[in-house]
């Protein structure tokens, strides 16, 4: 549910993206363990790392 947010919201805002799914894709799951998270959505951007869906975190990392 969260994940379609995320998607959505980074649509919405013309932000490109990759969708990374974590139950299709092993390499995608590796990357989420070696952030330190086992939960998702995990967006990043540069160096900002948003755990969950938070457009007031995406806003200032996108800034």
């Amino acid at each position: 549910m969260f994940c379609n947010q995320a998607k959505e919201y980074l649509s919405q805002k013309n932000v490109q993206f990759e969708d990374k799914d974590i139950t299709k894709n092993a390499q995608a799951l590796e990357e989420l363990k070696k952030l330190g998270y086992m939960t998702t959505p995990v967006v990043v951007i540069d160096r900002a790392v948003i755990v969950g869906f938070d457009a007031e975190k995406i806003d200032a990392a996108l800034r």
